[in-house]
């Protein structure tokens, strides 16, 4: 089984119908979406409209946290409260229920989806996770493969019982190991932090054990004129051109 795994679409129409169509191109049996399908970009409900008409199954991020628990505002720095305030607004009563619905985790085909950091955390970054805490947890999990997000960088964690190993992913393709536990990152769809400005997905097949990573270019031009358009700060506009910026607290 061939499925794809996306991650931070942060309201990105055009990177999102961008990664989409070249889905379609590659027949890939299932896409899983690792949250923050919302926040920073000018168009949360058609992300959200777009994910459904597509059956694209996705965890709770923590800007989706956000909308789901007014409390959780608090967490995030004062920039990113604005973009999150302008993106409620803009949400239909249906997507605010919808994403109120989404689970913290999902286990398909025996591989774990997560947004933050494993078992099921949408908050925590995994670099704020102490090596030994990261081996903990990866004892513990059940699945040998759990892919995450949030950090909008891509990266992958390998442990063979007895070492751990932290490697960037960059694309192409990456043959994993059988004997391994993995935690992998796959980086963002729509708000990129690693130094690009492609939309970046994975595609993991469950046979081979391949792990390819997609990295696309789409008209981000556009996308930054309606983010200023719609009051949300500049900042993430300007991001985009780049893929800058560092994951942090309050992101």
């Amino acid at each position: 089984m061939k499925i794809a795994i996306l991650s931070d679409v942060h309201g990105n129409l055009e990177a999102l119908q961008t990664v989409l169509a070249k889905i379609h191109t590659l027949g890939l049996d299932e896409v899983v979406c690792l949250g923050d399908n919302i926040g920073y970009g000018p168009d949360p409900q058609a992300v959200m409209d777009l994910l459904a008409a597509h059956n694209i199954a996705s965890v709770l991020g923590n800007h989706e946290m956000a909308v789901k628990n007014r409390a959780s505002l608090e967490w995030f720095n004062p920039m990113a409260q604005k973009a999150l305030e302008i993106t409620r607004s803009q949400l239909s009563g249906p997507a605010v229920a919808d994403i109120c619905k989404l689970p913290f985790f999902l286990v398909k085909h025996s591989l774990r989806f997560v947004h933050g950091v494993p078992p099921a955390n949408v908050f925590l970054y995994l670099f704020q996770v102490p090596e030994k805490k990261l081996i903990q947890k990866l004892d513990r999990l059940q699945e040998r493969i759990c892919f995450v997000g949030h950090t909008h960088d891509l990266g992958i964690i390998s442990w063979d019982g007895a070492s751990l190993t932290k490697d960037k992913l960059v694309s192409g393709v990456c043959q994993l190991d059988a004997d391994k536990k993995y935690i992998i990152n796959a980086g963002s769809v729509g708000q990129p932090r690693d130094g690009t400005y492609e939309a970046k997905f994975l595609v993991y097949d469950t046979r081979t054990l391949q792990l390819s990573v997609k990295a696309l270019a789409y008209p981000f031009a556009e996308t930054a004129k309606k983010i200023i358009a719609a009051g949300i700060p500049k900042m993430y506009a300007e991001k985009l051109a780049v893929g800058s910026g560092t994951a942090g607290r309050g992101d």
